[in-house]
């Protein structure tokens, strides 16, 4: 962080912990509901599922909405929105005595879909060359927020019960709305709408790019293998007598140990420009990760599984977001995005649908038999994306007035050394590149840019 400014810093911290403490909330249901919710009335395999997942539903319809009313009405107060919606489904939830009012309050939090409003935020208010540290910054306090997750919510459930549990995600999201109204900076101005939100015009195009709908298929389908794995997990564990609060001590090792075999691979992959190859190798542990889960007779079984399986949820996690950005088009990265989270949360609502729906029919053990073949599927579709190079984004201020303007500039732009991409949309008055670092040349671009405005 020693490169960004005081209000960089200022921004990446408190967005991380507004992004992170409203996951931690969502993630701890995942070890515990299937234990700790048999209790509640019309409580049922699918109904596991159903609340498990209920929250992806929203999040996935409502993600690009609130990033768009972000636009209109300011970031600030659609994120106290969101947050708001989050503390109510908290509480109704909390208060709930059956499987449904749960599912409703699961529905409520993810009606609190304030992504891209954060992540518009931290564009607003960070220099172009620091963006990505902060964006960074900011996913990987989501994976912080999933590992405590995993640790805090059965301890947690042991001491509170599952009630306490939700009472306790309403407390951070609280928590979360006081460091938006005292902590998060105010914008003055407004990052490029293109590259941070989507926008309505290329909505269409995105779902008909065809590497693009690869990437949103992968994260689609590794969510739903991550909410319907937690359909089965915990009653499994129990099954080899592992008290439920005693699960964690299988969640924390498992997960420090993913990373440190999950880390030397990316490395691996990105110095020898292998990234598909390991990719398609992480795919393919999920598979082999849910087919030992379906034989596992032993803990030691589901412990190895567990940890086949986050080296690869963990690689392919922090992989497809890096490649989506690389593959959109110049200019349309807030679109790419916005179908990819969404895609993500759906995922996330399927899984828990598709995990109740196979336990209530064939038992907890079958989740594990068809995740294993949808993670076949996945990887047929993997086998057939394209990885580009890598390139860097740029935007340049235009002022062209006709679309003819437009497209001369363009040319001219697309000819020089290092230009992959080249989009100029009239109403930012923007120009959108994607170049080589090494070979483009900055000063080139401004100086015909310069002369296009004149």
């Amino acid at each position: 962080m020693h490169q960004l400014n005081s209000l960089e810093k200022r921004a990446a911290i408190a967005l991380a912990l507004v992004f992170s403490t409203r996951m931690l909330g969502l993630f701890m249901l995942l070890p515990v509901f299937a234990l700790y919710g048999e209790q509640l009335v019309g409580f049922s395999p699918l109904w596991i599922g159903l609340a498990i997942g209920a929250y992806g539903l929203t999040q996935a319809i409502l993600q690009i909405p609130f990033g768009w009313l972000s636009d209109k009405i300011g970031r600030h107060k659609v994120m106290l929105l969101g947050l708001s919606l989050f503390v109510l489904g908290s509480v109704v939830a909390a208060l709930a005595e059956s499987v449904y009012m749960v599912t409703l309050g699961r529905v409520l939090q993810g009606a609190g879909a304030i992504a891209g409003a954060v992540l518009a935020l931290a564009a607003d208010l960070t220099r172009e060359e620091q963006r990505p540290k902060v964006m960074a910054i900011i996913g990987a306090s989501i994976g912080l927020s999933f590992a405590v997750a995993m640790v805090a919510g059965p301890l947690l459930a042991r001491w509170a019960g599952l009630s306490g549990v939700f009472w306790f995600t309403a407390v951070l999201a609280v928590c979360a709305m006081l460091i938006v109204a005292f902590l998060v900076p105010k914008s003055v101005s407004k990052a490029p709408m293109a590259e941070t939100l989507a926008l309505p015009q290329s909505l269409a195009a995105m779902l008909k790019h065809g590497q693009l709908l690869r990437l949103d298929a992968g994260v689609l389908i590794l969510h739903l293998m991550l909410t319907a794995m937690f359909v089965a997990l915990p009653a499994l564990l129990n099954q080899q007598h592992l008290a439920a609060e005693r699960h964690w001590q299988v969640y924390l090792p498992v997960l420090l140990g993913s990373f440190l075999f999950m880390v030397p691979m990316m490395i691996i992959a990105m110095r020898r420009q292998q990234e598909k190859r390991y990719f398609l190798i992480n795919v393919l542990l999920l598979v082999i990760a849910m087919l030992i889960c379906w034989q596992a007779t032993t803990l030691w079984g589901l412990v190895l599984a567990l940890l086949v399986f986050f080296i690869g949820f963990n690689f392919l996690e922090a992989s497809l977001p890096a490649m989506v950005s690389r593959v959109a088009p110049a200019g349309q990265r807030g679109s790419a995005m916005g179908i990819y989270s969404s895609s993500q949360f759906f995922g996330a609502f399927l899984g828990g649908l598709l995990g109740g729906a196979v336990a209530q029919q064939f038992g907890f053990v079958a989740i594990f038999a068809v995740l294993a073949g949808i993670g076949l599927v996945w990887l047929a579709i993997a086998s057939t994306m394209q990885v580009p190079s890598r390139a860097q984004r740029l935007s340049l201020p235009v002022a062209v007035t006709t679309e003819q303007q437009a497209a001369a500039l363009a040319a001219k732009l697309a000819a020089l050394a290092g230009v992959q991409e080249v989009t100029i949309l009239l109403a930012d008055q923007r120009c959108y590149l994607k170049v080589s670092a090494q070979q483009f040349e900055l000063a080139q671009a401004q100086s015909l840019v310069a002369v296009g405005n004149q």
